[in-house]
């Protein structure tokens, strides 16, 4: 169910000692970034906090009022610090419970593999209402809870349930996007950036410069939810660039 006229937002919680060591590398901004845009909804946040329950508490409290949707990554395993179940059951005020059909699905997956064990056990463990988001990888499920869904950390999981999330969720018009690369200093085309900006109210204008075989340059990336709009924003400046003696690469440098 869409609703166009609607700016659907998310935002996302990647929870881990491991994030902030540098031991581990992030790769589920990207990944959930680019499907929230699939599904008409943005990214408008994204917190890393440590493995610490309050911590995660006042993250997951403030980015799931503030946004239509809050995700969280990491700490829904078997060991003993795996506590965003706990975290997320304290933010949203309701208890802790073991999902029927979560301890069914582990009971299958790990019928050859062991047996159910009390920490995998763990993985059954849900916010009191929760819904599950199935996980063909391990067996073990994401969650939803109303507005928030809470995903595992290793990226080819996470990639996993989103699959499973696509088309799930009420969400608005896709952001649209096009990129124009330039050999320019951003700072000569500030005032035409603006001036272009400004006269296209349905369109978001970054400036993203970059040092290169000894030049400076600039991509350009313009995004509307509205093709039209887009489409006439890029003309603009295009054309604006062109005024001012600046040659200009489609699709970006």
């Amino acid at each position: 169910m869409n609703a166009p006229d609607k700016i659907w937002t998310a935002g996302l919680v990647i929870i881990g000692d491991e994030i902030l060591s540098g031991r581990t590398h992030d790769k589920n901004i990207a990944q959930v970034a680019s499907w929230l845009q699939v599904q008409g909804i943005r990214l408008a946040e994204v917190r890393v906090v440590p493995d610490v329950q309050e911590r995660i508490v006042a993250a997951v409290n403030a980015l799931r009022e503030a946004y239509d949707y809050l995700f969280t990554t990491g700490g829904i395993g078997p060991t003993h610090d795996d506590i965003t179940v706990d975290a997320v059951a304290e933010a949203l005020g309701v208890p802790v419970i073991i999902h029927p059909e979560a301890r069914a699905l582990l009971e299958r997956y790990y019928a050859n593999k062991g047996g159910l064990n009390e920490g995998r056990l763990r993985m059954a463990r849900v916010p009191e209402g929760a819904d599950l988001i199935p996980n063909r990888m391990s067996g073990a499920p994401g969650i939803r809870r109303g507005n928030v869904i809470l995903m595992a950390g290793v990226p080819h999981i996470t990639a996993g349930m989103l699959d499973a999330l696509t088309g799930e969720l009420e969400g608005g018009a896709p952001l649209l996007s096009e990129t124009i690369g330039c050999w320019v200093a951003e700072s000569e085309v500030a005032n035409l950036l603006r001036e272009v900006e400004d006269a296209h109210e349905n369109c978001q204008i970054g400036s993203y410069p970059f040092f290169r075989e000894g030049r400076v340059g600039a991509n350009f990336v313009i995004r509307s939810t509205s093709e039209e709009d887009l489409r006439s924003c890029v003309d603009s400046l295009s054309d604006g660039l062109a005024t001012n003696g600046h040659d200009f690469t489609p699709g970006g440098i």
